[in-house]
């Protein structure tokens, strides 16, 4: 059997938009990943189902899987012909033991590479608004572990600290954070100087503390500083207060759900990263469409969609018939929001109807009074909401529904530590939420419409908003003014 290849990737501070290029590609290519516990949910959450993950976390200075151990896995899953990513929070070099792991590697030659990542000694203080270096102020930056290998202090040589000047950032130092103020003042630095402590920077958990040498021991155990957090030493802290960025967006420090299907997430997800929302998706369904007998569309006068799926699925058909939208003929086409009227323009469809309200019960609302005469061709899911066909049916109208496309609910990618608001696009979200993540109680809960709201009320969920209309744009919004 061929050997496989490990990639060693820096996963960088947590922040899934930090993630480089190269490391987003291979993540999405690799056949194995083994991650750490640093490693942010929002990258976890962008994992294909179909790979294989490996848990190998590790907590201020516990060691639930041995250093030794991990690089055992590396080797095994390779020999096996794997695509390894060693996914490592922050950078593989920095100390991340990533030299450990390459020479376990070149031991039983196997084939590696490193993918840098952006290191949380700078991320994380720039996050927080405090420049490591600044003109006047510090003009080098000094990086150091608090804790060896074996999870003790580390020795270090705090006079030639203090005799550097410029910028301290300790890693692993929130229990050492009384050997490291009172080492630094017993070897000459002021007990004024700043000091600042930055609870998981770049993430929706990030909180920042400050002091001086002399007085952040007991702020520290006052604020309960824990890890994972950094620690920056230097003049360069107060300059955190007035270069504190994030505090200008408007969904800083929010945890959000994205429960639609994977490949309907990512203009959701930018929205809200630009707003400064830490974003999980957690796709709770997956759409496929179903394989049909096309019907004569000559014999109709109206073809409905209530979904870009719908759009899509019909042309996956087409496509799959040898047909293309000639077969449409000159039949009205009606679209439940303006989504999907863009999806169907986008296949060169006008669109003749579009209802003021984005749902089903507004769509047949205004079929009612354009189309009552006429025969309609309803393309949806398979187990879609009866809300439509049932007032149809009650107007005696006259119309088909064909089944095009159906909902699975998927398998749980991962379980967050916590969600300050979960977004809901329809229905079957909420059903499939329910069903993967059972015990996760959000603290808001924001509805793209009225029937995606009462299966979230029925599910028992509280604090439930529901968007002014069916966008994406009025659902950020509703999530901004909680």
């Amino acid at each position: 059997m061929k050997k496989g290849k490990v990639w060693l990737v820096g996963a960088g501070p947590g922040d899934p938009s930090l993630l480089t290029i190269k490391a987003s590609e291979l993540i999405k290519e690799a056949d194995v990943i083994v991650y750490d516990r640093l490693v942010g949910e929002g990258i976890l959450s962008q994992i294909p189902e179909k790979t294989k993950m490996i848990n190998v976390g590790k907590e201020g200075g516990s060691h639930p899987i041995p250093q030794k151990e991990i690089e055992l896995i590396l080797v095994k899953e390779a020999l096996l012909g794997n695509k390894v990513i060693r996914l490592k929070g922050g950078d593989p070099f920095v100390f991340g033991r990533g030299g450990e792991e390459i020479e376990a590697l070149i031991a039983n030659d196997i084939e590696y590479e490193v993918v840098p990542g952006i290191t949380s000694a700078i991320a994380a203080p720039s996050s927080a608004g405090i420049p490591v270096t600044h003109r006047g102020v510090a003009n080098s930056l000094h990086i150091i572990t608090a804790h060896t290998k074996e999870g003790k202090i580390a020795e270090t040589d705090y006079s030639a600290l203090v005799k550097l000047g410029g910028t301290l950032v300790f890693l692993m130092g929130v229990t050492a954070i009384p050997d490291i103020c009172t080492s630094l003042i017993e070897n000459g630095m002021s007990e004024k100087t700043p000091i600042a402590g930055i609870h998981s920077g770049t993430t929706a958990q990030q909180y920042k503390i400050t002091g001086t040498l002399k007085d952040f021991p007991d702020i520290a155990v006052r604020e309960k500083l824990k890890a994972p957090s950094v620690i920056v030493v230097g003049n360069v802290v107060p300059l955190g207060t007035k270069y504190e960025w994030k505090k200008l967006l408007p969904l800083n420090g929010k945890k959000i759900a994205i429960t639609r299907p994977k490949n309907r997430s990512a203009k959701l997800s930018k929205i809200l990263r630009d707003k400064g929302a830490e974003v999980l998706e957690l796709p709770t369904i997956q759409t496929e469409t179903i394989n049909i007998d096309l019907p004569d569309f000559a014999k109709y006068d109206w073809i409905c969609f209530t979904s870009i799926t719908g759009v899509e699925s019909l042309f996956e058909n087409l496509e799959r018939l040898g047909q293309d939208i000639r077969s449409l003929g000159n039949i009205k086409i009606a679209a439940i929001g303006n989504s999907t009227a863009t999806q169907l323009r986008k296949h060169g469809l006008k669109v003749d109807l579009i209802p003021e309200t984005y749902d089903g019960i507004s769509m047949a609302e205004e079929l009612y009074k354009k189309a009552k005469e006429d025969k309609i061709l309803l393309l949806r899911a398979e187990a879609g909401s009866d809300e439509m066909t049932k007032f149809l049916k009650e107007k005696s109208m006259n119309y088909t529904e064909i089944h095009i496309y159906k909902t699975k609910y998927t398998e749980k990618s991962i379980t967050p530590s916590y969600i300050d608001t979960i977004l809901f696009t329809s229905a079957s979200t909420v059903k499939g939420f329910i069903k993967t993540y059972p015990k996760l109680t959000p603290q808001y809960v924001c509805c793209i419409g009225k029937q995606t709201a009462l299966e979230a009320q029925k599910a028992g969920y509280k604090n439930i908003k529901i968007a002014k209309k069916a966008t994406l744009n009025d659902l950020v919004e509703i999530v901004e003014e909680n």
